[in-house]
């Protein structure tokens, strides 16, 4: 008997299932600067208990869009896979297009954004 295909309503529904969520773009937003211990994405992103942290990464790591990488000692560190890559540009411009968001609302993003990056500059060229 076969598995039953899972049917989308969009390629954007997919897409919300893979990285959608509170947690996962800002994981992904910390891993594409390069590999992290568990505890250094705790101290970028406060807010995350460890709990929940570990089942994001569990699930990022289960849909192939990051790698655990286990080391000796007794060491994991994550980092983002190729394919977690082609999310690149598509995190970048969702980082952008935050910060305007905060300028057009507040004038100054600098005035609520408590780990601002001033010297901020995209990973992946932003055309258009």
């Amino acid at each position: 008997m076969e598995a039953e295909i899972k049917k989308y309503e969009s390629g954007v529904q997919a897409m919300l299932e893979l990285v959608g969520g509170k947690w996962r773009i800002l994981i992904l937003h910390q891993l594409i600067s390069g590999r992290k211990r568990t505890s250094e994405l705790r101290r970028a992103i406060p807010a995350i208990t460890q709990k929940v942290l570990t089942q994001q990464l569990r699930e990022l790591e289960r849909n192939g869009i990051i790698h655990r990488i286990n080391q000796i000692p007794p060491k994991v560190e994550y980092e983002i896979s190729e394919y977690g890559l082609t999310l690149q540009e598509i995190i970048d411009r969702i980082c952008l297009w935050g910060e305007n968001h905060l300028d057009r609302v507040y004038g100054d993003k600098n005035k609520v954004l408590e780990n601002h990056f001033s010297d901020y500059v995209p990973t992946s060229p932003l055309n258009g």
